[in-house]
């Protein structure tokens, strides 16, 4: 997952907090350490540790641990892994 995440759809599939569960929508902005989904057109702040998301890119749907892509977004896109 070495590309943008702003503009794509993603999910909640799992969760340590029970309010995070099931909830998706379009990314409207990352850091380091969250994400933050938009949802019925209010902006939700969802942190990446304790999380784990289902982004859709394209046709594919790509299960992620949020500890996976704890990174400032502009780091993760230049890893060479």
């Amino acid at each position: 997952m070495k590309q943008e995440f702003i503009g794509l759809e993603a999910e909640v599939i799992a969760s340590t907090h029970q309010g995070y569960k099931s909830l998706r929508g379009r990314i409207v902005n990352e850091t380091k350490n969250t994400i933050v989904i938009e949802h019925d057109g209010k902006a939700k702040i969802v942190p990446k540790t304790g999380n784990e998301f289902l982004f859709t890119y394209g046709d594919e749907k790509i299960a992620v641990r949020g500890s996976e892509i704890q990174h400032r977004p502009e780091d993760r896109i230049k890893k060479t892994r």
